[in-house]
């Protein structure tokens, strides 16, 4: 099945990793037969100066095959730029699409996963970051049901009863590092539309919670379970495994990711030394060799249960850098 994917660029960090993005499509799934989008924001009243990409990421990203996708931010912009994701849907062809945060690899053949794109599904490679239950507070049942409340939706149907109640696992909640849909229109827009409901009125439940900066992540369960969708199966294990690595900075991608997903990065590094040399976190990492350095401080058979135990680690030997 032909489809698309979607991914976010602008000044800075973001352009550096949709270079290495594109790249490693190119490089692990050369027969992939959609287009890989690169959805640029443009200047505007809801950004602090120009987020563009620069005119060299743009040549290097259209020669490695990308399509850039101007639009504009109209509801988030700079004070929430993880809301590019969902406005930039609105720019996309209406046809089947796979959203991937720009800080991920395409590790394997992509266009083999069997997707099925009319029940939309997001990525499990999450933790417990939102709710945070108050003492005297909501508990989570009582603050996931006020958002399923809100949108007449089904709550009871999108709990997995193999975990208790009050325990996290149990409801619907994504990594917002992918998901899918057969229309980027339709998912777009009630991504939107729900994701400003929730900002600008959020239910009594959620009155103690931070919105920022999980609102794309506290918003997309709603939308998948409304559309049909739920927590991906086995078939689609090729996602955050053998197709894509979602690694989030280099340093966390050399202490934890999987030896395939070093080999791509290194086996692409040479031809995109000359671009990517002025990205600091590239340049150590890679040029100046010190992934070797974080990769060694790992037992990637035994990992610390949280991402932040690794970057504190990172932090102390002096090689954590974005």
């Amino acid at each position: 099945m032909t489809f698309n994917i979607l991914a976010i660029a602008q000044s800075g960090r973001l352009e550096h990793e949709a270079i290495l993005l594109a790249a490693s499509l190119r490089h692990s799934d050369p027969v992939f037969p959609g287009t890989l989008y690169i959805a640029e924001p443009q200047p505007g009243p809801k950004w602090q100066g120009d987020p563009r990409i620069s005119d060299r990421t743009r040549k290097t990203l259209t020669t490695l095959g990308a399509q850039i996708l101007p639009f504009e931010a109209r509801a988030f912009g700079s004070d929430y730029p993880h809301g590019n994701k969902i406005e930039a849907l609105a720019a996309l062809p209406d046809a089947p699409f796979l959203f991937v945060d720009t800080d991920t690899l395409i590790t394997g053949p992509l266009s083999q996963v069997p997707f099925d794109f009319s029940k939309p599904s997001a990525s499990m490679k999450r933790e417990n970051t939102w709710p945070k239950v108050e003492l005297y507070g909501p508990t989570l049942t009582e603050t996931w049901a006020a958002l399923y409340d809100r949108f007449g939706l089904d709550f009871a149907s999108s709990w997995d009863t193999t975990h208790p109640q009050d325990y996290w696992q149990r409801y619907l909640y994504f990594n917002a590092g992918w998901f899918f849909h057969e229309s980027p229109k339709t998912f777009g827009n009630r991504f939107l539309a729900w994701a400003k409901n929730i900002r600008d009125n959020p239910p009594e439940a959620l009155v103690c919670q931070e919105l920022y900066p999980w609102l794309d992540q506290i918003t997309l369960p709603l939308v998948i379970h409304s559309l049909g969708g739920g927590r991906p199966g086995p078939e689609l294990a090729a996602l955050d495994g053998s197709a894509t690595c979602h690694y989030r900075t280099l340093p966390l991608l050399y202490a934890r990711e999987s030896d395939r997903a070093v080999e791509v990065l290194e086996t692409l590094a040479d031809d995109l030394r000359p671009v990517l040399r002025h990205w600091g976190a590239f340049k150590r990492m890679l040029i100046q060799g010190e992934g070797a350095k974080a990769r060694a401080l790992f037992d990637r058979t035994n990992l610390p249960r949280r991402e932040q135990m690794i970057r504190n680690t990172l932090k102390r030997e002096g090689l954590w850098v974005r």
